[in-house]
């Protein structure tokens, strides 16, 4: 229990730091970073995990690129949702996907549960 909820710390942070890294890409806060990434999180785990069953031959044209587009659409979709969490357009959230990707190889890499 303590590993998910320091994860999702870790994942705010990540969403913090994109926003400096990213520009369009705004977070006003660390409450409105933890609860956009809750809110990207279940997004992910629903409607983002249809999307990326119905895309599944497009990803695998695309050799899984298309993930990222995704990505950047639930990242979208979870600022119209959070306040305090901006996002100006598809193309800060397409970068904000990929840094967000890379961030979370990291953060999964250095908090894995060898149990």
């Amino acid at each position: 229990m303590f590993l998910l909820l320091f994860q999702w710390l870790l994942y705010a942070i990540a969403l913090m730091v994109v926003s400096r890294i990213v520009p369009g890409f705004i977070v006003q806060g660390l409450w409105p970073a933890l609860i956009a990434s809750l809110v990207i999180g279940l997004l992910n785990a629903t409607v983002g995990f249809l999307l990326k069953i119905v895309t599944f031959p497009l990803s695998i044209l695309t050799l899984g690129l298309f993930l990222l587009v995704i990505n950047a659409l639930m990242i979208m979709l979870a600022s119209s949702i959070v306040r305090g969490f901006h996002v100006r357009g598809f193309i800060p959230a397409f970068w904000g996907a990929v840094v967000l990707a890379l961030l979370g190889m990291l953060i999964r890499a250095f908090t894995k549960n060898d149990a």
